[in-house]
C-alpha cells in the first residue's frame, strides 16, 4: 500500500516512520523542506496511485481546514482523506460535507501515544463509512499497538466519532493527569515524614490499583529532576478538555473530576503557580513531547 502524509511533525514524522517499518509506502508532505518528500499538494497527490489514501497530520483549526481544502482540489471522486489530528469532532462534519461535494471520502482518527507512538503504537478510534475503514485498515494495523487489534483499534461509528472518541480520552486524561500531581505535591509537602517521593510513585508501578503508564512517565520525569526545579508549574490546554466539558453541559452529563481538572490549568497561569501543576507540565512534556515554561 502506498499513501500520502500531510505534517510531517513531532507525531507526524514519527507516523511515517512507523509505517515503513510495516511495509506501508508513504509519501510525506510538510511546508518545512528539510523534511518533506514533496514540494506541493499537487506534487503528492500525483505521486499515489488510484485510489488514493491521504493522512493529514496537522494542527486542528485553521489549519486543518485549509489542508483539507487544498488536499479536495487535489484529489480526484473515489480518494479518501483522513483527519487524523486533534480536530473538534463538529469540524469533521464540515470537511466530509466539503469532501463529499467532489465524491471524496473521509474518515476522521483520533490518535493516541504521542512521542512514544514510533516504538508502541497508536491507540486508534476512527470513525467513517465500513467500506472506507476496511480499505484503510492496512494503515491502521501497521500504526497500532501488536496484539488483539481490538485492544489498540476501534470503528466507533459514522464520520465525528473517532475524534470525538478521543475528545472524551483526552478530558479523561486531564482529570488522571491531575490526580496523580496533586497526589505528587501531598507525599512533596510531607517531607518531615516522606523521605522518598520518587521511590513511592516507582512502588506503585507494579501490583497497584492506581499503576498506569501515566504513572510510569511521572516516575521517568521525577527520576531526570525530582523536585522539577526547571520546570514551571505553567500548564497549557490544547482544546480537547474544554470540549469535553462543552458536550457534558449540552447532553446534561455530570464531569466534576474533567472539570476540575481544567480549571486547575487555569489556577496554574497565574504567577504563583504550584508544584502539582508542575508534575502536570512534566507529564505532558513526557508523553506528547509538550513544551513547558522554563523557571524564569
Amino acid at each position: 500500500m502506498h499513501i500520502g502524509l500531510v505534517g510531517l511533525g513531532k507525531m507526524g514524522n514519527n507516523m511515517r516512520a512507523r509505517l515503513r517499518e510495516h511495509d506501508i509506502e508513504v509519501t510525506g508532505f510538510d511546508r518545512n523542506p528539510a523534511v518533506t518528500d514533496v514540494a506541493t499538494l499537487i506534487d503528492l497527490a500525483a505521486a499515489l496511485p488510484a485510489p488514493r489514501i491521504v493522512w493529514v497530520m496537522v494542527p486542528s483549526g485553521e489549519i486543518t481546514t485549509a489542508v483539507v481544502t487544498e488536499l479536495i482540489a487535489a484529489l480526484d471522486p473515489g480518494d479518501i482523506i483522513i483527519d487524523g489530528g486533534n480536530s473538534r469532532f463538529t469540524e469533521d462534519f464540515k470537511h466530509a460535507a466539503l469532501a463529499s461535494e467532489k465524491g471524496i471520502e473521509y474518515i476522521d482518527a483520533g490518535v493516541s501515544g504521542g512521542v512514544w507512538g514510533l516504538k508502541n503504537g497508536y491507540g486508534l478510534m476512527v470513525g467513517g463509512k465500513k467500506d472506507n475503514i476496511e480499505l484503510a485498515m492496512p494503515i491502521f494495523d501497521a500504526l497500532r499497538p501488536e496484539g488483539p487489534r481490538d485492544e489498540g483499534f476501534v470503528h466507533v461509528g459514522e464520520i465525528g466519532a473517532g475524534h470525538y472518541a478521543k475528545m472524551v480520552h483526552n478530558g479523561i486524561e486531564y482529570a488522571l493527569m491531575q490526580a496523580y500531581a496533586e497526589g505528587y505535591e501531598l507525599l512533596d509537602k510531607r517531607e518531615d515524614i516522606i523521605k522518598d517521593v520518587t521511590g513511592t510513585f516507582k512502588a506503585w508501578q507494579r501490583g497497584t490499583v492506581v499503576r498506569s503508564w501515566l504513572l510510569e512517565l511521572l516516575v521517568r520525569a521525577l527520576e531526570e529532576d525530582p523536585e522539577f526545579k526547571d520546570i514551571a508549574g505553567y500548564v497549557e490546554d490544547s482544546g480537547e478538555g474544554r470540549w469535553t466539558i462543552e458536550e457534558a453541559l449540552a447532553n446534561a452529563v455530570p464531569v466534576p473530576t474533567i472539570s476540575a481538572s481544567i480549571f486547575a490549568r487555569f489556577v496554574s497561569r497565574q504567577p504563583e503557580g504550584s508544584p502539582a501543576m508542575k508534575a502536570v507540565a512534566a507529564l505532558r512534556n513526557q508523553f506528547g513531547g509538550h513544551s513547558v515554561k522554563a523557571v524564569d
